[in-house]
């Protein structure tokens, strides 16, 4: 047992403290990359596409006394479709509910027309907000600085962080500043739990980050994946049967593949990722099934942690 773990579980119930961060942003800002930097484990599925986290994902971080309950929100976009307005309204929904509010913005891109709306509105949450300034080691010192500079002048943020989720350059003061944010209060799940996700919520989601990161266009955002068994096995490995849900069938084909080929070559990455979480062999068998329009169905977007947008 490390020294920093023989404090943790000697931290007192009167001295802890616990809160809420609601990490929010245009798409591809990098507030998945973010939240497992924070934990420091993988929580929050990562693409290099828009769009990837579809329902609030909660990664737990611990520092010295603090629980820190970060919030991975949905990008925040001009919605299309239903699923589209159901994730803006949920990321909105969880910064409203929030201790603290953090706005991720990409400093190559900067104050653009995807983040400017996003800092207008933030006012109307009425709940502390930061501004965190990512992805710097993309972009020269006097262009942040300069940014840096626009965002104290709005009077909008607390304070601006400048890191980098992918290197971590200025994580720690980012959770130290975090962690003394936070309420006083006790922690609301165990230390070593990392999310709050179940195991068969983050399957799903391993093997949609996989479908994502191997298809191309828009096929991605037409399909969906739910973990329909979950069985141990009495040697101690795991059996998983998972549905992936397409709305045509030319998309079924293209998941599948030439003779199966990418069907299994999904299934082979998302296995190994699954059996590192859970730490036994898994059993991973995928199927693919055309259901038309599932996007319009009140059930899947339960599945999701989102609300059902009326009309």
């Amino acid at each position: 047992m490390t020294e920093t773990e023989s404090e943790k579980k000697t931290v007192p119930e009167e001295a802890r403290r616990c809160g809420f961060v609601a990490l929010i942003g245009a798409p591809n800002s990098g507030k998945s990359t973010l939240t497992n930097a924070l934990v420091g484990a993988k929580v929050s599925i990562v693409t290099h596409k828009a769009q990837t986290t579809r329902g609030p994902v909660r990664g737990l971080a611990l520092v010295d006394d603090a629980q820190i309950i970060l919030v991975d929100t949905p990008g925040i976009f001009q919605p299309k479709r239903r699923l589209d307005r159901a994730m803006s309204q949920a990321a909105w929904d969880r910064a409203g509910d929030a201790d603290i509010v953090a706005l991720v913005i990409d400093a190559k891109r900067g104050l653009d027309a995807k983040v400017s709306p996003l800092i207008e509105r933030l006012p109307r949450i009425k709940r502390p907000t930061i501004a965190i300034l990512n992805k710097i080691d993309l972009v020269a010192k006097p262009d942040l600085l300069r940014l840096t500079h626009e965002l104290s002048e709005l009077g909008v943020f607390d304070q601006v962080f400048m890191i980098s989720a992918l290197t971590g350059d200025g994580i720690p003061d980012l959770k130290a500043f975090l962690a003394a944010a936070v309420p006083p209060g006790p922690w609301l799940f165990p230390e070593d739990q990392l999310s709050d996700a179940s195991l068969r919520q983050t399957a799903a989601e391993i093997t949609r980050e996989k479908l994502f990161l191997r298809l191309h266009e828009e096929l991605p955002y037409a399909l969906t994946v739910e973990t329909i068994v979950w069985k141990e096995l009495k040697n101690g490995s795991i059996r998983i049967e998972q549905t992936i849900y397409v709305e045509r069938e030319s998309q079924r084909r293209i998941v599948l593949g030439a003779k199966g080929s990418m069907i299994k070559e999904i299934g082979a990455a998302s296995r190994a990722d699954i059996a590192e979480i859970v730490g036994v062999p898994v059993h991973l068998f995928l199927f693919v099934k055309v259901r038309e329009r599932w996007g319009e169905d009140p059930e899947r977007f339960r599945e999701m942690g989102l609300d059902y947008p009326k009309g």
